[in-house]
């Protein structure tokens, strides 16, 4: 039985192998640690087993528009702890992590004890943030409505809402996801009306409020 059970999540396998090692070397040989790539194949690992202890997530992943696969998961999963991992290490984006439910934020700059440390301390139930991380830095009225419509969506719409944000036709989706055109119209119609949009248009905008920096902050 493992003493602890890890998703990570994270499109380079570089750093994935750096977090395993990392990670058996900090809780022991008896820590089991799943790998995803892509914000896909982090639902399904979900959707098979929902009570995994800890959660690592980069931010920048495939299939998530900045913050929306934290909001999506904390939407989803609210039971398990999501630790944000990124090469973004500025103050906004450590604030907007914390706004939007993470349990820590672990720059990718950190030697392996930091890390180990942070990860020990979100599983005993505590939170984990950079020293320098105390500056405020607000989150706007529209990225938090932005987040409540977004946290209010099945995986199944998430991915149907960032497919029309790529610019897919409903017929092209319908392919993608092996439905039925019928049933990707469907999925719009539900997620315009929880996001409070009309258009795709407006879709994509509100998504954009979720992206890593806020418009106006530095690149």
């Amino acid at each position: 039985m493992a003493t602890y059970e890890i998703l990570i999540a994270d499109d380079h396998p570089l750093f994935r192998s750096a977090l395993q090692q990392a990670l058996t070397l900090g809780l022991g040989p008896e820590v089991r640690l799943v790998e995803a790539a892509s914000i896909a194949e982090l639902e399904a690992c979900l959707a098979t087993k929902a009570d995994w202890d800890l959660v690592l997530l980069d931010l920048n992943m495939p299939g998530a528009y900045g913050f929306s696969g934290l909001v999506l998961l904390r939407g989803q999963y609210p039971q398990v702890p999501v630790v944000m991992i990124s090469a973004q290490e500025d103050a906004a984006v450590v604030a907007r992590s914390r706004e939007f439910g993470a349990s820590g934020f672990i720059p990718k700059s950190s030697p392996l004890e930091t890390i180990q440390q942070a990860v020990r301390q979100v599983l005993d139930g505590d939170v984990w943030w950079p020293p320098q991380s105390e500056e405020a830095a607000a989150v706007s009225a529209e990225a938090k409505a932005a987040s409540e419509g977004l946290a209010s969506l099945t995986p199944q719409q998430f991915r149907v809402l960032t497919m029309v944000c790529e610019g897919l036709l409903n017929k092209q989706i319908a392919y993608e996801l092996s439905v039925s055109e019928a049933t990707v119209k469907a999925h719009v119609t539900a997620i315009f009306r929880k996001l409070g949009v009309r258009t795709r248009t407006q879709a994509a905008l509100l998504l954009q409020q979720l992206e890593s920096i806020p418009s106006g902050a530095p690149g």
